[in-house]
């Protein structure tokens, strides 16, 4: 009889050995593929904020570089008037990249990593440039998307966004009323 109960004790714990792995492995599978998978609702809530106005075109000076936290991004104003909207994660690891003033660069803190004005890669190991964000300038008044990342493997100057120059033309004379 004291053999029976061995048995039934031993089977028990075997079942529950085998039921614990079970476990185990299924809580692992599950945090492995919440790793790889991507993250749709930041995606998704990165689509909701949208459009974010930045202010008037003069409100920025030339050679600035504004910090938008709301839309996690930078709005650089280059020397030639026009505008670029840079995402704050560094392209290496996605570490978030603040601007240097004093050394005029985005210096990443994770790895050393260095970008110019333009987002441009100045020192490694980023091998691409700050991705954009699409910069509108409607009636005078810069805004940004801030829901959509572009993802850029270089600098082109198509990349800048500039303020339209509208050509202020005098109204025509009234028509002449001889009579």
């Amino acid at each position: 009889m004291a053999e029976d109960a061995q048995r039934k004790r031993r089977s028990f714990l075997a079942a529950l050995a085998t039921g614990l792995a079970l476990v185990a492995t299924g809580e692992l599978f599950w945090v492995a593929s919440a790793f790889i998978r991507p993250r749709k609702r930041r995606d998704m809530r990165d689509r909701r904020e949208g459009l974010i106005v930045a202010g008037p075109v003069e409100t920025f000076a030339r050679d600035s570089v504004t910090a938008f936290p709301e839309g996690k991004f930078y709005l650089v104003r280059l020397s030639d008037g026009g505008f670029l909207a840079l995402h704050r994660r560094c392209t290496h690891l996605g570490c978030t990249v603040p601007w240097d003033e004093e050394a005029a660069r985005f210096i990443c803190p994770c790895h050393a990593s260095s970008f110019d004005m333009r987002g441009a890669v100045l020192g490694p190991p980023a091998a691409r440039p700050l991705d954009l964000f699409t910069v509108r300038i409607e009636n005078g008044i810069v805004k940004v998307d801030a829901g959509q990342v572009i993802e850029r493997q270089t600098f082109v100057p198509e990349q800048v966004t500039h303020p339209s120059a509208r050509r202020r033309t005098a109204a025509p004379p009234p028509p002449r009323r001889d009579g």
